[in-house]
């Protein structure tokens, strides 16, 4: 059975930072795509990174801020957060390709690729 299980996730002030963890079972990552999503209420799912063909993707307003990484060996990849503001406050779901295809650039922050989704972890931040 599949499953993407976030955790991470929780209220932290402006400024700070969060990581966010998502481990996967039911098959191994090996170079399949995995992005990570967020979702706040009434506003369409935003890819905010990806890894791609080798390559990390960000959208323009996380980059110099977020960080994506992916650890094999645990099956797991993450999310670093780092000065955080209040507009990042979303719900955050992880995301794996599951057909290891390889896609054009401006396809890996967007959900046409992923075929596994997460429940989403909570992140809220104050001002």
């Amino acid at each position: 059975q599949v499953q993407l299980v976030e955790s991470g996730g929780g209220l932290v002030h402006s400024g700070e930072s969060l990581t966010l963890s998502c481990e996967v079972s039911g098959f191994t990552l090996d170079r399949r795509a995995i992005g990570w999503f967020r979702q706040v209420p009434g506003k369409e799912r935003e890819g905010v990174a990806s890894i791609g063909k080798g390559r990390k993707f960000y959208v323009e307003s996380v980059a110099g801020r977020f960080s994506i990484s992916r650890d094999n060996a645990k099956n797991t990849f993450y999310l670093q957060m780092n000065s955080l503001m209040p507009e990042d406050t979303a719900v955050y779901t992880c995301a794996v390709d599951r057909d290891q295809a390889v896609y054009t650039d401006d396809l890996y922050l967007s959900s046409f690729v992923y075929n596994y989704w997460g429940q989403g972890t909570q992140v809220t931040v104050s001002s």
